[in-house]
């Protein structure tokens, strides 16, 4: 599954840097993410970086998108090849 972001957003600029697929961008009014590049830290680390250091626990599954971790980790294999 990838991650949302809600209006609970206080665009306080700290998950964008953390995100290690480039996933999160500044959208019109808050921060937003790419469901097609979010792998929820699939490949990377163990727990989706975003969400820990969120002060505002805006950042939740979107219930939109369901996926494995075998499609997450599919997806994240996809991103590095492209970007290698």
């Amino acid at each position: 599954m990838a991650l949302i972001i809600t209006d609970e957003c206080i665009n306080c600029d700290v998950c964008e840097p953390e995100c290690p697929n480039g996933a999160i961008y500044q959208g019109d009014e808050i921060y937003e993410i790419d469901p097609d590049l979010c792998t929820e830290c699939v490949g990377h680390y163990e727990t989706s970086q975003c969400v820990e250091v969120c002060p505002v626990d805006c950042i939740i599954i979107d219930p939109d998108r369901t996926e494995t971790e075998e499609e997450l980790r599919a997806k994240y294999e996809r991103i590095t090849s492209e970007s290698a």
